[in-house]
């Protein structure tokens, strides 16, 4: 029984992939550094993330079976799933060892759960890009306070800084203490710790901008104003508009 320990990152598994191959030596697992391993390995070889190495895997995954197969990835790796680093380790290298056309064979149970993983965190990035709410602070900047799922705030950070190009803005993952600032042409990722004063998803009176609350005010009474009281229909909003996303949503304060 061998095991490949690595770091954890999208890279480090791409250099996986890499080793595999040039090893002709395939894991039956894969372990995080510091994490406990399974009983009775034979082998255990350590990972070294290596970027140069993970670009080339990227780049012959590209070649071999498209932007789409990448894409789908990409989504896998995002959702953070238990078990999806393994998932997709097995998929890249029956990509890189079968004929052409076994990435959509959804006979195989394994593929198909790699599509349906996809579409779920694809779904969450285009959520995102519908129920964001900015909110502006007291130095001119915007913020606005996401919760996903999965990790989809990757997947829709180019729509913010393509639709907001010519302002300053920062998203916020709550849950996972990363995010995405941008400031006029520069976009850039950042980490922070959550703390109390942001755990309703509001800006402090001591932070947001003068109006602020105003603003919010009047946009909930434009809200109300649109519904129509005889066509509420709460299962159908809660199924197109998670109740999860309710907290960081302007009209539901």
């Amino acid at each position: 029984m061998r095991t490949f320990v690595y770091d954890r990152s999208f890279e480090g598994l791409l250099t996986a992939v890499f080793h595999a191959y040039a090893r002709r030596e395939f894991p039956d697992f894969l372990v995080v550094e510091g994490e406990p391993g399974p009983l009775f390995v034979e082998e255990r070889f350590r990972v070294v993330t290596d970027e140069v190495l993970a670009a080339r895997v990227w780049r012959g995954l590209e070649q071999r079976a498209g932007k789409g197969v990448c894409n789908m990835v990409l989504c896998v790796w995002l959702s953070e799933e238990e078990g999806a680093d393994m998932l997709l380790f097995r998929y890249l290298c029956r990509i890189f060892g079968s004929p052409h056309g076994v990435e959509y064979d959804f006979t195989d149970s394994a593929v198909l759960r790699m599509k349906q993983t996809a579409c779920r965190v694809a779904k969450e990035g285009h959520r995102l890009m519908q129920f964001v709410r900015f909110q502006k602070a007291a130095d001119g900047s915007y913020f606005a306070p996401v919760s996903p799922r999965y990790n989809a705030l990757p997947l829709a950070v180019a729509h913010f800084r393509e639709r907001f190009s010519d302002q300053c803005w920062l998203i916020c993952d709550m849950r996972r203490g990363s995010g995405y600032g941008y400031a006029l042409h520069s976009l850039r990722g950042v980490e922070f710790q959550p703390d109390g004063r942001l755990a309703d998803g509001r800006l402090p009176a001591s932070m947001a901008a003068e109006g602020e609350e105003v603003c919010g005010a009047l946009w909930r009474i434009y809200y109300g104003a649109l519904t129509i009281r005889e066509r509420l229909n709460p299962k159908q909003q809660r199924r197109c508009m998670p109740v999860r996303y309710w907290k960081y949503m302007t009209e539901h304060w």
